[in-house]
């Protein structure tokens, strides 16, 4: 079997959130799980001033990176000392992704298998208080001469590392943690381990396929690899009657988590693969519907779906819940000054419950004249037929640094998405749907959008 080479990495930074902060130290140990064989080391030049906080942890100070190298500077040296190998780094987490996002912002992606040594530490020594760097190295009485400096922790970690690799189930947890708990053996014939780390870790769709290359099952996930390798890790009695159908895979990145979900929905409603039956079943139960009464009143109500009810029926939009429904129901009766009697809110055979408060202008009582009434109710009939009021485009996020997501809500519907390089989103609205992929009519993409609106407000939007 083919030895294993270990890429120990530690870095220090200005702050700790990857997308904003630099990297101004960065150290690397080949070990080889006997000896290191190699190392580097070096100050990184952050392009921004370090704060006082910081230098005060790590000691490295503003004069000290200002004729230092600059992270692209030494790209070559990181990816030529980590190719092949296995990144690891005590909380891992944070490291590469420092890493990652400078290479991103160089328009290169950097992926390595990885191993965290918090995680294997917390196994390996089971009963510490703490599994921080700092208290195992004084745990294990590890000499140190300057802790928070890249390589005086690279070299703590590669001393923990190897206390773990002798023990007796050292190399077998190691291999357990990169595979993600899968066995080689129980891999379909042509999907291999080093397929499976090849695949990308940043957000997408991706499809399992069955031997007669029909797609079985669409999912989604904010990294690509990792989902996927869940898949194929996590089996049990249920999950091996799923994994055995599966002969192949590919995927789709889309940078936006929110393009992931809108294109999911899409794929899972045309492709409909046996696999995702709720997905794939899942539907708006409820609708709302107007007609014309005998008195000339435009009426609203809501229903159940189903053939019986949908027939003959002036559908005008669908929802997952009665409440969802009446809610919108509620929405336009208030801001249209409509009858809640003659809107499906209130059930009498008398006055409705907002003419007793003064809300309603009396169509329940035939005091309003039916032309009068019907012209603010023909409004509610153009808002019910729409999810959103406005035009826009939603701006995320792109597949790389320099572009941007577009997605398309026009005429009260999500229409599809696109994407547009930074140079030239200042073309007009015209160009921007041009870059436009658009997909069927879907309730739940609209619905999906307005979630996302709700729980991400500072999202940019343009109307048109």
């Amino acid at each position: 079997m083919k030895q294993k080479v270990f890429a120990v990495v530690d870095i220090e930074t200005t702050g700790g959130l990857a997308r904003r902060d630099r990297i101004t130290e960065i150290a690397i140990a080949l070990f080889d799980g006997d000896k290191i064989i190699a190392t580097f080391q070096s100050l990184v030049n952050p392009e921004r001033s370090i704060p006082t906080e910081i230098t005060r942890i790590t000691g490295i100070t503003n004069a000290m990176v200002a004729n230092a190298p600059k992270f692209y500077e030494i790209a070559k040296q990181v990816v030529t000392m980590t190719e092949g190998a296995i990144f690891v780094a005590h909380n891992v987490r944070f490291d590469y992704s420092f890493i990652r996002e400078e290479f991103g912002a160089l328009g290169f992606t950097f992926t390595r298998r990885q191993l965290c040594t918090v995680v294997l530490s917390r196994k390996a020594f089971p009963g510490l208080r703490s599994y921080s760097l700092g208290n195992l190295i004084r745990h294990f009485d590890i000499k140190v001469e300057n802790r928070h400096r890249a390589m005086d922790d690279v070299l703590a970690t590669v001393d923990i590392l190897g206390r773990i690799l002798r023990q007796e189930e050292g190399h077998h947890q190691v291999d357990r943690i990169i595979n993600a708990g899968i066995k080689a053996s129980h891999l379909p014939k042509d999907i291999t381990l080093e397929r499976l780390h090849s695949l990308p870790e940043s957000v997408g769709v991706y499809y399992f396929y069955n031997i007669y290359g029909h797609v079985i099952y669409v999912g989604k996930s904010i990294n690509i690899r990792k989902r996927i390798m869940q898949h194929f890790g996590n089996i049990d009695a249920k999950t091996d009657k799923f994994i055995n159908k599966v002969a192949d895979i590919s995927f789709e990145e889309t940078g936006s988590e929110l393009i992931a979900m809108l294109l999911e929905s899409s794929e899972i409603k045309a492709l409909q693969p046996e696999i995702n039956k709720a997905q794939r079943t899942k539907n708006y139960p409820y609708f709302i519907h107007h007609f014309t009464d005998v008195s000339g009143y435009i009426r609203f109500d809501w229903d159940k779906s189903s053939v019986k009810s949908r027939q003959d029926k002036h559908i005008l939009n669908h929802y997952g819940s009665k409440s969802s429904a009446r809610g919108h129901l509620m929405m336009i009766t208030e801001r249209l000054t409509l009858c809640s009697g003659l809107t499906g809110l209130y059930a009498s055979d008398g006055s409705c419950f907002y003419y007793q408060t003064g809300a309603c202008n009396g169509g329940c009582q035939k005091k309003e004249p039916p032309e009068l009434y019907n012209e603010r109710a023909q409004n509610g009939i153009d808002m019910l037929k729409k999810n959103f009021n406005d035009n826009f485009f939603l701006v995320t996020d792109g597949k790389a640094r320099d572009e941007k997501a577009l997605i398309l809500i026009e005429d009260g519907h999500y229409k599809g998405y696109g994407y547009l390089h930074v140079d030239d989103m200042g073309m007009g609205v015209e160009e921007w749907k041009e870059t436009v992929k658009y997909l069927p009519p879907n309730p739940e993409c609209n619905q999906l959008i307005m979630t996302w609106m709700d729980k991400h407000p500072e999202t940019k939007i343009v109307k048109f």
